[in-house]
């Protein structure tokens, strides 16, 4: 049984299907394009939009459209906060189930 756990240091906006699998995908590539998170997280446009809105107002990742070759493009980047934050999230994970090195 974990020791010190609490429920309730969970990341409530990471903890989300869609915006944990934003944010995992995001560690990885630490900028990748609107679409190309789509079609990895099988997902709608908008699904997608309202997941990364929350993330956005949070600070954990950060969206800038451009132009390119004429076309909108959407790039979606984890930041600092971001990372830090996800970092915490799998710390807190890790010590709910036993795994935590801070025993």
């Amino acid at each position: 049984m974990a020791g010190d756990f609490d429920y309730r240091n969970i990341d409530d906006v990471i903890h989300s299907r869609v915006r944990l699998a934003i944010m995992a995908y995001l560690m990885t590539a630490k900028t990748a394009d609107f679409v190309e998170v789509k079609k990895q997280l099988k997902v709608s446009d908008g699904n997608l939009s309202t997941h990364l809105k929350k993330l956005e107002d949070t600070g954990y990742i950060s969206v800038e459209k451009r132009f390119r070759e004429r076309r909108p493009q959407t790039l979606l980047t984890l930041t600092s906060v971001g990372e830090k934050s996800f970092k915490a999230y799998l710390d807190e994970l890790s010590a709910m189930v036993g795994l935590s090195d801070n025993k």
